[in-house]
């Protein structure tokens, strides 16, 4: 990754202590960026900020406050914020008579209501200067994958809330787009890659014959954060093994 797109450059990665945050954290952090690390959890983000820096905060992406005094923080501390990532999120696969209606509230307030949270900060925040906002979708929001509906559906949200918000400030140059992935081996999915014969089943769904790692998604991540991606806006980019778009032969 070239650090001329993200020397001096300040994020705030929210879900730093997660598989996927870590990782753009990780990444970022080697690039020579100004970081701040949020998330549920102290703990974790603070061993983060021990081994690569950044500041630590702690907060619910789902409430709007949080959040925005998050990005409060980025600019007091760095003078500025150019980017940010909602990597907040969660997995329930149930179908849809299974679904308990605290179950499906869940899903919706750690995906749906966390990206609106930070695209409305990042309105506020960080339209007087342009910047980027990526956001998380899920390949189960653009293909039929059973016992997804609650999962879908939110994600479905993300993205027509992502191409919304990138016409809505496209004139402040405040980009908006999101990544869309298959399954990726994280803390979050190890009931599925935990379990061999689900993950057996898994990674035979995805035409490249695996299932992915975090940092695939940070390599497309750091990028949509960048400089080197400044005319790219209201994309849902798939980092999926294949997953949405292809149906191959069985392996």
């Amino acid at each position: 990754m070239s650090k001329q797109a993200h020397a001096g450059r300040s994020y705030l990665i929210i879900g730093a202590g997660g598989g996927i945050g870590g990782a753009v954290a990780r990444q970022l952090a080697a690039a020579d960026a100004q970081l701040v690390l949020m998330g549920r959890t102290r703990d974790s983000l603070t061993q983060l900020s021990g081994e690569i820096g950044g500041e630590v905060v702690t907060g619910n992406a789902a409430q709007f406050d949080d959040v925005e005094s998050a990005m409060k923080r980025c600019v007091d501390v760095h003078g500025k914020i150019d980017g940010v990532l909602n990597g907040a999120g969660s997995i329930l696969l149930k179908p849809a008579h299974l679904t308990t209606m605290d179950e499906l509230q869940s899903v919706i307030a750690q995906n749906i209501v966390t990206a609106f949270s930070v695209v409305r900060a990042a309105a506020k925040h960080m339209k007087k200067n342009g910047g980027s906002v990526v956001l998380m979708s899920s390949a189960a929001a653009q293909i039929g994958l059973a016992n997804h509906e609650a999962i879908a559906a939110a994600k479905a949200g993300v993205e027509g809330l992502t191409r919304s918000a990138a016409a809505t400030y496209a004139a402040q140059d405040l980009r908006v787009n999101a990544i869309a992935p298959g399954l990726v081996d994280t803390p979050m999915a190890q009931k599925i890659t935990g379990n061999e014969t689900a993950l057996k089943a898994s990674t035979a769904m995805h035409p490249l014959g695996r299932v992915g790692k975090p940092e695939d998604l940070a390599d497309a991540i750091c990028w949509l954060l960048g400089a080197h991606s400044s005319w790219v806006t209201g994309q849902v980019i798939g980092v999926d093994g294949g997953l949405a778009q292809l149906k191959t032969r069985a392996r």
